[in-house]
């Protein structure tokens, strides 16, 4: 064979063994944001609640701006499900923007006369300048609008049909905020405190630290500044074995930080306990105590539910630090990239705080990991299939015997 050949073979060995499948696409304040999901088991029962549900988790949180209460997000599905389940094909999916009724002209499809006028003015810490030179764009706008971070609503929607699958198996994921600026809170939460953090503002588990952080986001935005924080993302019941030591890339650890931190602000993902660094190994690591029904328990989880890359039982616990929004009405100096003259940065509407925001688009990112991961250990086209392969399974991963 050719050294063509040969390195054709090559990038299929070493190519991605992705089962679920996605790409979305859309602007900020375009028309529509879309996506297409492939790989979903056939059979699954799903509906549009299921989706708009988490879609309105996501709009919700204290600190966010005016873009939300314009938006009402409303999926709309146009392929891959019939009559309240999927049928195995690509899942089409559509999320029309409120908002493009004031943008139609700025963001015109077709070639305009009158075109506004170019952003050249790049704001600190967002992709505006990063992304002008790499696209060779002379007007800004056409990075901000698909850095947006409104992108992130549509692959909530493709993580909502995800966790759909997972709840089917018993795997549930919440998130909790647990910092926000400086203001912390140290509480443990209970399944009872996750299961009902959606009904405070910041959806965070402790009163006394959340009105201390609401406090903070008030005082941000009175200065026209910006905060940000730390999340908490849970998932219970995830079985043994899900992921991979094979190689790096089959690693469950590498591929749930690898999603969480493509949210936009996010700047560091971990798992398990964030004290690592300072307790000795015979103080970090999990030990086991035998267990009549399931062989062993872990009396802590210090190892965030994974070990050599493979989950291993325990409930999966990442945190999520997010940095401070780059959008600040009272705008950081920056340079005019057409005249080289110094000039604050432009103003674009903007959340003080996404912070709790960001915690259900982790939990739904997380979701299409494990969800991918899982079918890669199970396999199965339907959904009758797959829970036939995972009762199988699941006889032999709970013991040894």
């Amino acid at each position: 064979m050719d050294g063509q050949t040969n390195a054709g073979i090559l990038v299929q060995l070493a190519g991605d063994t992705t089962l679920i499948r996605y790409l979305t696409a859309g602007e900020s304040h375009g028309a529509m944001l879309t996506g297409i999901v492939d790989g979903i088991p056939a059979n699954l029962k799903l509906s549009v609640t299921d989706i708009d549900t988490q879609l309105a988790r996501r709009q919700r949180g204290y600190g966010r701006g005016e873009r939300m209460a314009i938006e009402s997000d409303h999926i709309e599905i146009t392929g891959g499900v019939r009559y309240g389940k999927t049928t195995g094909a690509p899942i089409g999916l559509l999320l029309r923007n409120r908002d493009w009724e004031n943008w139609r002209t700025k963001l015109s499809v077709e070639a305009s006369e009158e075109p506004t006028a170019p952003l050249t003015m790049p704001r600190p810490g967002h992709a505006d300048y990063a992304g002008a030179l790499k696209y060779a764009q002379h007007d800004i706008r056409n990075v901000i609008e698909r850095a947006s971070a409104r992108e992130t609503a549509m692959r909530v929607a493709v993580g909502a049909i995800c966790r759909t699958l997972l709840a089917e198996f018993g795997i549930t994921i919440y998130s909790h905020v647990v910092q926000i600026g400086t203001i912390s809170h140290n509480n443990n939460p209970t399944l009872s405190d996750l299961e009902t953090a959606d009904n405070s503002p910041l959806r965070c588990i402790d009163p006394v630290a959340e009105e201390a952080m609401m406090q903070c986001i008030d005082e941000c935005k009175a200065r026209g500044d910006t905060v940000g924080g730390v999340i908490e993302i849970i998932a219970f019941g995830v079985p043994v074995g899900i992921g991979s030591y094979g190689q790096g890339d089959s690693r469950i650890d590498g591929r749930i930080a690898g999603a969480l931190m493509s949210i936009p602000a996010v700047k560091t993902v971990a798992i398990g306990a964030i004290d690592a660094t300072e307790l000795i190994g015979s103080a970090f690591h999990d030990t086991f105590l035998p267990d009549r029904e399931t062989t062993v328990q872990r009396p802590t989880n210090r190892a965030g539910g994974i070990e050599g890359g493979i989950t291993n039982g325990e409930p999966i616990v990442v945190r999520v630090t997010m940095k401070p929004l780059a959008s600040l009405t009272q705008p950081l100096a920056s340079v005019d990239l057409k005249t080289g003259e110094a000039v604050e940065a432009l103003r674009e509407r903007s959340d003080v705080c996404a912070v709790p925001a960001a915690g259900v688009v982790a939990e739904n990112l997380l979701a299409i990991v494990l969800a991918d991961a899982f079918l890669q250990k199970v396999g199965g086209d339907s959904i009758e299939e797959v829970t036939s392969h995972y009762n199988a399974w699941g006889d032999r991963w709970r013991t040894f015997s």
